[in-house]
């Protein structure tokens, strides 16, 4: 199946930019990023900004993690998949990573949600420093969420503390 990314959530000031692969099912038929009820990135989110994020409607979502810093994008533009794994995406065709970047000069930190983002965003963007390589928080991962939340605090705290 054909399947492509949504546009991203940005704004001027952002100083983190966390990238997915490409959205799964649940987000497609949603229309909106990490639409998943047991994906943890809403709940990690929330306890990174202090903000109750799951509870908020989308576009408040959104707009609480841009007031924080923080936008979103994907690295696939377009790709075929049957299902929602990364391990299934045929056909890829890469967001233009480089472009978005230029016009986001504040951007401190490129948090990459997995495996499969983080591959792809450094064929894209070779070995910028900025670039960090987070556990994925998809259900498909695992992970115990305690030990995701790690992850992401470490890489994550000490820009938004800034």
């Amino acid at each position: 199946m054909h399947k492509a990314s949504f546009a991203p959530v940005v704004a001027e000031g952002c100083r983190i930019l966390v990238l997915g692969s490409l959205p799964g099912d649940a987000s497609l038929a949603a229309g909106e990023y990490y639409a998943h009820p047991r994906n943890a990135f809403w709940p990690i989110m929330a306890t990174l900004t202090g903000r109750q994020l799951p509870e908020l409607a989308w576009p408040a979502r959104y707009a609480a993690l841009l007031a924080c810093g923080i936008g979103l994008w994907d690295t696939v533009g377009r790709a075929t998949r049957r299902g929602s794994l990364d391990t299934a995406l045929r056909e890829v065709a890469p967001n233009p990573l480089g472009e978005l970047l230029a016009g986001l000069p504040q951007v401190q930190c490129i948090a990459c949600n997995g495996q499969t983002a983080g591959r792809l965003a450094r064929q894209q963007l070779g070995a910028d420093s900025r670039l960090c390589i987070l556990p994925s928080t998809s259900p498909a991962l695992t992970l115990p969420l305690a030990d995701k939340l790690a992850h992401w605090q470490h890489a994550l705290a000490p820009v938004l503390n800034r």
